[in-house]
């Protein structure tokens, strides 16, 4: 089945980093603030919430000074299966 509605990376990744500026607000935290407790440079902080482009290590590192790391260690834990031939592919394993 086709997806017609379906989001690019980009769109995705922006969506993403709206949520976390969000959440870094909310905690009452600076760009500068989370740089510093996360470990992630302040450029590296402020280009995510403007673009949505990080490495994974740097989100990892900013989930986990947001105290959201189990949003993300559950990532894909989940996913239904999408067909019968995905049940099969996962017991012949």
């Amino acid at each position: 089945m086709i997806n017609l509605e379906q989001r690019t990376a980009t769109e995705i990744n922006k969506d993403l980093a709206g949520r976390v500026a969000k959440l870094r607000k909310r905690r009452k935290l600076s760009q500068q603030a989370l740089a510093q407790r996360s470990g992630v440079s302040f450029g590296s902080v402020k280009r995510f919430e403007q673009t949505g482009d990080i490495s994974l290590q740097s989100l990892a590192k900013i989930a986990i000074a947001l105290e959201v790391e189990e949003e993300l260690e559950s990532l894909f834990s989940g996913v239904p299966y999408g067909s019968l031939e995905e049940i099969i592919n996962e017991q012949g394993r």
